[in-house]
């Protein structure tokens, strides 16, 4: 949310007070919808449709062009819900300033970034201000902690709902049999990146010097699995220790099926079970020590393993109606106005707008109160 918005009396009266102050070859932003006294601006619009289409581009690239029609109608009406779900938060009192905080530095942890001026590099090298991007991280806490109090506190689902969910869905929840695994890879310092071209070849007996930074390398692997078996918590080990790229996750790599690691790997792993650990393993890469953090077997699972996921599904199947039957409400609470040729999709008929008042009875009140107080 914009913090200096104009009041809607002197946006209206604004070009009527101050004509010579805006130069003639001055672009004035145009302004298409007023929510209370937040506005909407046309490059704001223009701005959510480019990056709409970005990302259906990226997610749906086969069918873009559909997607991107079909959402487009949309965009105006999410802008206007964004305005008032942050109007509503503002008169909450949630400002988003300490999970800002925990989000950005989230963010960096995600991205294997060791301070937040690097952070704040990488938002400016996506061709966004450091600024914009906070407010924009922002605005997605407050919202999303608005829609939590205000709408998700008061869908209560109980055990039966989400039984007969899951007699109902049995056969959509049959699974394969997959693992969940982290690392912590220890690489040899002194060694170089293995060629991509040669990574079918045997290894080769590395010279001297290499072989002093194997030997180091595993060394440190081996004691720190020392540690692991003695309690020490590998997700901490991995983030202060792992040299690779999931470091920052704890060394969580996702999830694995048969036929997708190497045969040899992949017979070690499967047959451990969840919270197990392997001995080090020497890669390509280095020494590395894997964790299976879950172990799913294939079938279906049973109603207490998926249980989180069906409250999930059930929520979100009930949030997005009782979104909208919110977001109506508010704006049947709220003036909007919405210049001619822009449609709101998610309207209501009981929406009302703002009166305007002319520069000449707005001054004319003025004089009124100015007289009373015995100013002239």
């Amino acid at each position: 949310m914009k913090k200096s918005r104009i009041p809607f009396l002197l946006a209206v009266a604004g070009t009527l007070i101050f004509p010579s102050l805006v130069p003639a070859d001055t672009v004035v932003e145009e302004i298409i919808v007023r929510v209370n006294n937040e506005i909407i601006t046309r490059t704001e619009l223009a701005h959510s449709r480019e990056q709409l289409k970005q990302e259906v581009q990226q997610n749906n690239p086969t069918g873009a062009d559909r997607v991107i029609a079909e959402k487009q109608r949309d965009i105006l009406r999410d802008l206007i819900d964004q305005q008032l779900l942050l109007q509503k938060g503002k008169d909450l009192g949630i400002t988003g300033d300490t999970e800002l905080i925990k989000r950005l530095d989230e963010m960096r942890k995600q991205m294997n970034l060791g301070t937040m001026e690097e952070l704040e590099k990488a938002a400016e090298a996506q061709g966004i201000s450091y600024e914009e991007f906070k407010q924009q991280t922002r605005n997605q806490i407050i919202t999303q902690r608005v829609i939590g109090q205000e709408v998700g506190s008061h869908m209560a689902l109980n055990k039966d709902e989400v039984k007969k969910f899951y007699e109902e869905h049995k056969a959509e929840l049959e699974q394969p049999e997959q693992i969940r695994l982290s690392e912590l890879l220890v690489a040899p310092k002194a060694v170089a990146a293995p060629d991509p071209a040669a990574s079918a070849t045997p290894l080769a007996p590395p010279p001297a010097d290499e072989e002093a930074a194997l030997a180091a390398a595993q060394a440190k692997a081996q004691d720190l699995l020392d540690q692991i078996h003695k309690g020490a918590n590998f997700e901490e080990l991995a983030k202060k220790n792992s040299d690779g790229p999931s470091a920052a996750q704890g060394g969580d790599l996702s999830y694995f099926k048969r036929g997708v690691l190497a045969k040899e790997l992949e017979d070690r792993v499967f047959a451990l079970k969840t919270g197990d650990v392997t001995d080090v393993v020497r890669t390509k890469q280095g020494f590395v020590i894997l964790k299976v953090t879950e172990h799913q077997m294939a079938g279906i699972p049973t109603l207490k393993e998926v249980e989180p996921r069906i409250q999930d599904a059930l929520y979100m199947q009930r949030l997005q109606p009782a979104l909208r039957t919110y977001l109506t409400k508010l704006r049947e609470e709220a003036f909007i106005d919405i210049k001619p040729g822009y449609i709101d999709t998610g309207a209501s008929a009981k929406q009302t707008k703002p009166v305007e008042t002319t520069v000449k009875e707005a001054n004319s009140k003025n004089l009124k109160k100015k007289k009373k107080l015995g100013v002239f």
